[in-house]
């Protein structure tokens, strides 16, 4: 199979809603760890790219300074009222168990987390809603047109809803979480929709 280009992967955008990645194999090889049904296989797709966010410590964040480290991605926001608090807590909670049965490989998985919503996805917020779900787990966030940039070089995607009466708002975003390699390429997706014993099992699979 032609390896599909980052674009063709993923390009729908649905309202809090899970996005399928169905035949979403990009490598040309069937060498993948045993619990890589679980995700779609993302290796050879391009995926991800260097960025320049602003941590839930106010200092600047870049994709480099993670090199040499597994790569755990969502993008969403703070004030999600389902799949957010739902995917990163399943994630986290599965990175939780294969820290406690593998503490040394899991110490070369980094979580981040990418807040869409910079209008509200403050450092406070960032920092209240990271430390719910892992001590390790790293909120960013950054100017609007930063993070368009950003999500589409991870094949991700957002859009600000009109406010309800009250200026209430609910953002529509990819509800996708990515496990990225040591070199910063694209391994697979986490199979949150499927509990954190199975995240714990994938990550058991790739991270070596």
């Amino acid at each position: 199979m032609k390896p599909r280009t980052m674009h063709q992967i993923i390009r729908t955008l649905l309202p809090c809603a899970a996005l399928a990645l169905a035949a979403c194999g990009t490598s040309e090889t069937d060498d993948a760890p045993i619990e890589a049904e679980l995700g779609a296989d993302l290796r050879g797709s391009g995926i991800g790219g260097p960025f320049e966010l602003t941590g839930e410590d106010g200092q600047t964040v870049r994709w480099d300074d993670f090199d040499g480290q597994y790569r755990i991605i969502y993008f969403g926001y703070t004030f999600c009222p389902d799949f957010c608090p739902t995917d990163v807590s399943r994630a986290m909670a599965g990175l939780k168990t294969f820290e406690q049965e593998h503490p040394e490989r899991a110490a070369k998985v980094q979580p981040l987390f990418v807040g869409v919503d910079p209008e509200r996805d403050t450092l406070q917020a960032l920092r209240e809603f990271t430390d719910q779900y892992h001590p390790r787990l790293i909120g960013m966030t950054g100017e609007p047109e930063v993070l368009q940039e950003t999500a589409k070089a991870f094949a991700a995607d957002f859009r600000k809803r009109e406010p309800n009466e009250e200026g209430g708002y609910l953002v529509d975003h990819t509800v996708i979480t990515y496990l990225f390699g040591p070199d910063g390429e694209a391994l697979t997706t986490l199979a949150t929709d499927q509990g954190p014993e199975a995240v714990a099992r994938q990550l058991d699979s790739w991270v070596r």
